[in-house]
């Protein structure tokens, strides 16, 4: 067994011991108070970012660039990672997690203006995100270095996919849907891991949101403004 495996499965043997008793009330049902949509980069522990050890609580699906569509054959819908828990748990919380630095928005960003190449399965991902990506793409500021467009486009992408929440007929009005950016990487100012909100429920005005939210009105920030 290789190294990695054998550290993997080291870990888990300390999960195993330390949850052992927090599956009581979960092992029949759950009814996550969230689904969060985070980008499955390792640098974004879905849990951890919300101090969460508790099973049942957040739902957690992950893919990169944090989408919320699939494609079919009648068009984009929701994803049924993000549905399944709104649909069928009671779940009336959506986050969508972007962060800073996502390879998945600098790979679209880098196809639509370098006409990047890349392999089948990761083409497909990122042919999610072009359509999405392409206006906020043509809107960018002349001038910015890759660094600073691509952070822009991490909240045009979060952006994106809560409008695509909030225009679904299948997400029911009750649910609450709320776009993110998670920074480790020192652009919002904050402490590294801190959690920016940007949008709630397509409201992207940082006044107005502050002035609606005024319990959090410090953890409300954007780069960009359009």
């Amino acid at each position: 067994m290789n190294e990695t495996v054998l550290e993997l499965l080291d870990g888990n043997a300390e999960h195993a011991d330390a949850f052992a008793d927090r599956f009581d009330d979960v092992q029949d049902a759950q009814h996550p108070a969230a689904v969060t949509v985070c980008c499955s980069d390792s640098r974004v522990l879905q849990d951890h970012i919300w101090g969460n050890d508790e099973p049942g609580r957040v739902f957690t699906a992950g893919n990169i660039g944090n989408r919320v569509v699939q494609r079919t054959e009648s068009g984009e819908v929701v994803s049924g990672d993000v549905l399944y828990p709104i649909a069928h748990t009671g779940t009336e919380t959506a986050v969508v997690v972007g962060h800073t630095g996502c390879g998945a928005v600098t790979a679209t960003y880098q196809a639509l203006t370098d006409d990047l190449s890349e392999p089948p399965g990761i083409e497909h991902c990122l042919a999610l995100l072009k359509p999405h990506l392409e206006p906020g793409v043509e809107a960018l500021p002349d001038g910015l270095d890759e660094e600073t467009a691509v952070n822009r486009l991490v909240e045009y992408n979060v952006d994106r996919q809560v409008e695509s929440l909030v225009g679904s007929e299948d997400v029911p009005e009750r649910v609450d849907v709320v776009g993110v950016v998670y920074d480790f990487q020192d652009v919002y100012g904050g402490d590294r891991g801190e959690v920016h909100v940007i949008n709630v429920d397509g409201e992207r005005s940082v006044d107005a949101l502050r002035e609606s939210h005024p319990e959090v009105e410090s953890r409300i920030d954007r780069l960009w403004e359009y």
